[in-house]
């Protein structure tokens, strides 16, 4: 498999949140604020979590994503993610 880097991960961040949440593209930036900046609820981050294990693979576990707060945040749980075996 090849590696995917974290611009890959954003992108696919990007176009899960525009997807799901109905969201503008150009409001989501590494740096945005799941819940402050972007609107989302826990039922939200959830769905998000389901969508993400459907690309990586992986089972997710909630603990993982409990401190998750931005999308950079998210880009670097799923690299994690896709890193370990």
């Amino acid at each position: 498999m090849t590696q995917i880097n974290n611009d890959q991960i954003f992108d696919q961040v990007q176009t899960l949140l525009v997807e799901l949440f109905e969201l503008d593209a150009n409001d989501i930036h590494l740096d945005s604020h799941l819940y402050q900046d972007l609107d989302l609820d826990s039922i939200d981050a959830v769905d998000l979590v389901v969508r993400l294990q459907n690309f990586t693979g992986k089972k997710i576990q909630p603990d993982e994503f409990k401190n998750v707060r931005t999308v950079n945040d998210v880009v670097i749980a799923v690299a994690d993610l896709l890193k370990a075996k």
